[in-house]
């Protein structure tokens, strides 16, 4: 391990890439303790405290960024919904951007320019509606006042300030991913939930160890918390390095004087070829109405929404979640291997699967074993994501830390996908990596 790490810092380029990602993730958390003017964070806190876990993990994600209301208050879930949004419209809905999707690098790059034009929108539109229903909420308090100058002004400035975060935060994830190592976005996700880990560990202290509390009790149970935590992690990455591998054969080309092709190979498909989009897009759809409805606390239909579609608590919150995760489980691991894409490239290069004729029954055998596969790593995603909110339930702990599941599969799975482009980097030039073969 060690040589490993020192062969990283050997390799000018990759050092180079991993000092760009370190000094980045530092602007990042500097600029998550600067506030945005003209507002009060003491409501947010206030808020936080009473919204059941819900905002917690919108604050987990941010870096703290949400409880301090600061200029990167609304994070990086902008730019992940409009990804959303985006994906969606690529499926036969807009034809210019279904065209732009089979136009390779050309076409990716217009659908990113889309991308940022709708994450802009959507960022000015929820940083008004966070200024008004905040503003709403501390009249509600009665002593506190979120907005200092409730003018037009005065609320333009938050909202420019707020969206200006969130462009930012879009531009340096774009950064660390063209000059950094790794998706530069989950990189940015990653970083905030780290962060949050030290707040955690100094609320659960005086939870397990209350003074005058039996002390192996509390020691049973940070053991089982721990316990639970390197079982999920190991779950994790046996089903993110699981590989299904179809055989395929490539026939024998005369090109000229020389012959091609001949060979034999594999196409791995992956148990969980959508690593950990789907849960990001499950938590940005589960919690916009709940974040929407908790602005407006005392309207029935408001209460209702704030009630059952806690997905941390409510049995409607939580089929919800999990029936989204596996939804878009489906739906990124189709954008990411399109089945009769690849059929049709096996049969323009010559390659064929054994027992299984080129073409559209090429298409049908993948679309069969990718549904299988996916299936099982959807299931697996959604039951790492909801059964620890169980044991927390089980185990008593505050309602604060039930994002451990969803938190934990993002860690783990950003943690292995930058380690293997670390491994990448050094296997091409000839270094020993961190996984033996």
């Amino acid at each position: 391990m060690f040589r490993t790490l020192g062969n990283i810092f050997k390799v000018e380029d990759l050092r180079r890439r991993i000092l760009f990602t370190l000094l980045m993730l530092v602007v990042f958390r500097i600029g998550s303790f600067i506030p945005v003017p003209n507002t009060n964070a003491d409501v947010i806190k206030a808020l936080v405290n009473q919204s059941q876990g819900v905002f917690n993990l919108i604050n987990a994600f941010s870096g703290g960024s949400f409880t301090n209301f600061s200029i990167f208050a609304m994070g990086i879930m902008p730019y992940i919904t409009a990804s959303i949004i985006v994906q969606l419209l690529t499926m036969d809905v807009i034809p210019a951007f279904s065209r732009w999707a089979k136009e390779g690098e050309v076409g990716r790059r217009k659908l990113a320019q889309v991308t940022r034009y709708f994450t802009i929108a959507l960022a000015i539109i929820q940083s008004i509606g966070l200024s008004i229903g905040f503003n709403n909420y501390s009249a509600s308090l009665g002593g506190l006042s979120f907005i200092e100058d409730t003018s037009f002004w005065g609320y333009a400035l938050i909202s420019l300030t707020l969206t200006a975060g969130t462009a930012f935060l879009m531009w340096l994830g774009e950064q660390i991913t063209e000059k950094g190592i790794g998706n530069g976005i989950s990189i940015i996700i990653f970083a905030g939930i780290l962060s949050s880990i030290p707040g955690t560990i100094q609320m659960l202290i005086p939870v397990l160890f209350p003074k005058g509390g039996n002390v192996t009790i509390g020691i049973l149970k940070a053991a089982g918390i721990v316990l639970i935590i390197v079982l999920l992690i190991v779950a994790v990455i046996f089903i993110q390095q699981g590989v299904r591998k179809i055989p395929v054969q490539y026939t024998k080309r005369i090109v000229g004087r020389k012959m091609y092709g001949g060979q034999s190979t594999h196409i791995p498909l992956k148990v969980n070829a959508a690593g950990v989009i789907p849960i990001i897009f499950a938590v940005s759809l589960i919690l916009f109405p709940h974040t929407i409805a908790s602005f407006w606390r005392g309207n029935p239909v408001a209460d209702w929404i704030i009630v059952n579609f806690d997905y941390t608590q409510a049995p409607l919150g939580m089929v919800l979640y999990v029936l989204f995760i596996i939804g878009f489980t489906y739906f990124y691991t189709f954008v990411q291997i399109n089945p009769m894409q690849l059929a049709d490239q096996l049969k323009k290069h010559g390659g064929f699967i054994p027992g299984v004729r080129p073409g559209k029954t090429t298409e049908k055998y993948v679309t069969k074993v990718l549904n299988r596969l996916t299936l099982t790593g959807a299931i697996f995603l959604a039951l790492i994501a909801i059964l620890p909110v169980f044991f927390i339930i089980l185990a008593d702990l505050p309602r604060s830390i039930q994002i451990g599941g969803t938190s934990l599969l993002i860690v783990v799975g950003v943690a292995l996908e930058t380690m293997k482009t670390i491994e990448s980097q050094l296997i091409q030039r000839h270094y020993k990596g961190f996984m033996k073969k």
